[in-house]
């Protein structure tokens, strides 16, 4: 079973906490549904051990969507990457600073995140490939988003017959010709007099229905 999600869990970093010093961000897979668990676990076990100076922050990236089932709209939160996680931690060592391409695995820190439960493993297996700050830029962005930004989800696919419920043209039906869930909205073709228009419309102004030909005004 999935896992609750909790408002404010991902903590995103800033500032300083984003690039401290020895310590790089790398993407580990673990089981879809444990997300949260592993995330606790390393937070709790790398102070029991004594390994908060190798191991920081462990984020589980999520979005706030809006979404619509049976005519009510609400807000949520959901994983942006399910089954992955996030962990900011000194995998790589580098013994002789003029020769940093010759990096040492950290074999304890390696060991700790690898073996805590519901991780199945580092991106790159043995060799843990770290992300580059750009990608560590675009990922906290894309998940953070604009303050009060709330990203609208649509389940609705093109091809999928519709009916209208509000504006000028409630009533009709058609089939979706394209779905932007970024803006929240989606284009439906409806006949008009003989003659087939498109039309965009909000996602909140249309409901699936099981009709197979579209209405017709006029």
């Amino acid at each position: 079973m999935d896992e609750q999600l909790e408002d404010g869990i991902v903590g995103l970093p800033q500032g300083e906490e984003i690039n401290r010093e020895g310590m790089q961000w790398f993407v580990v897979h673990c089981l879809t549904g444990q997300e949260m668990r592993s995330k606790r676990y390393i937070d709790a076990q790398k102070i029991t051990e004594e390994l908060s100076d190798s191991v920081g922050m462990v984020v589980v990236p999520t979005e706030r969507v809006t979404e619509t089932r049976q005519n009510k709209k609400r807000t949520i939160s959901r994983k942006f990457f399910p089954g992955y996680l996030l962990v900011q931690a000194a995998i790589w060592n580098v013994p002789n600073p003029a020769k940093p391409h010759k990096k040492v695995l950290n074999i304890g820190v390696w060991r700790f995140i690898k073996d805590t439960p519901g991780i199945i493993g580092f991106l790159g297996g043995d060799k843990p490939s770290a992300l580059s700050e750009r990608e560590v830029s675009d990922i906290f962005e894309q998940t953070s988003g604009e303050e009060g930004k709330t990203r609208v989800k649509i389940d609705y696919k093109v091809g999928e017959i519709v009916q209208i419920t509000d504006g000028a043209f409630k009533g009709s039906s058609g089939p979706i010709d394209k779905v932007d869930p970024d803006r929240g909205k989606l284009n439906v073709t409806v006949t008009v007099f003989g003659r087939p228009i498109a039309v965009e419309l909000e996602y909140w102004q249309v409901e699936r229905q099981e009709i197979a030909q579209p209405t017709t005004l006029g």
